[in-house]
C-alpha cells in the first residue's frame, strides 16, 4: 500500500470515497451523515496544498493507482486531529484506515492523535478503540477539542451520542514504519 499526499487531480476521488463510506450509516437509522456533502474541493485543496491530506492506494507503480481511502489531518491544540478518515466500502477491513492513522500521526509530529466520532457506529468509536484511542471524558477536553465538539453540535451531529477521543505517540500498537 501506497499512502502519500495526493495529487490535485485526485481530490474529485476522495470525493467520491467520502459519498460511498457514507452510504452505510443509512442502513444504521443515519441518513442525515450518508447524505452529508463531502468535503468541498476548495476544502481538500487546502488541506492537500498544506501536506494535511494524505490518500491511500493498493496498486503498485508511480501513484499506486486511484485512491481508496484518505485522511484529512489538522493541529490542534498541540496534537495531530484527524478531521475525517473514510475508506471506501469495497476496501474495508484491510488496514487502510489504520494505515492512514498511523501516517498521520508520523507527519503530526509523533504526537497524540485526536478525533470525534460516533459512540454507537461499529466502525467509529468501537474500531478506534481497537487501534489504541481512548474516550476523553468532558474535564479533559482542550479548548480546540470543544470548539469542534460545538460545532458539531450546530450542525446536529449530536442528534447521535459522539465522543473525542485520543491515542497516545507511545501506543504499542503503532509500528511508526511510513507505508
Amino acid at each position: 500500500m501506497i499512502i502519500q499526499v495526493p495529487a490535485l487531480d485526485e481530490l474529485p476521488a476522495l470525493r467520491s470515497i467520502e459519498r460511498a463510506a457514507g452510504e452505510p450509516f443509512r442502513g444504521l437509522g443515519m441518513a442525515a451523515v450518508a447524505d452529508d456533502e463531502p468535503p468541498s474541493p476548495a476544502l481538500l485543496t487546502e488541506f492537500q496544498r498544506a501536506g494535511r491530506a494524505l490518500a491511500a492506494y493498493e496498486g503498485a507503480g508511480p501513484g499506486g493507482g486511484r485512491p481508496v481511502g484518505y485522511l484529512l489531518w489538522e493541529p490542534v491544540d498541540g496534537r495531530t486531529h484527524i478531521e475525517q478518515v473514510s475508506v471506501h466500502p469495497d476496501r474495508a477491513h484491510r488496514g487502510i484506515g489504520r494505515a492512514l492513522i498511523d501516517r498521520a500521526m508520523e507527519d503530526g509530529g509523533r504526537v497524540a492523535l485526536t478525533l470525534t466520532t460516533f459512540t454507537d457506529v461499529p466502525w467509529n468509536a468501537p474500531y478506534y478503540a481497537r487501534i489504541g484511542f481512548r474516550v476523553l471524558p468532558d474535564a479533559e477536553l482542550t479548548p480546540g477539542l470543544r470548539a469542534i465538539r460545538a460545532h458539531e453540535a450546530s450542525l446536529g451531529l449530536d442528534r447521535w451520542p459522539r465522543v473525542a477521543m485520543r491515542r497516545e505517540p507511545g501506543w504499542e500498537g503503532w509500528s511508526g514504519s511510513r507505508a
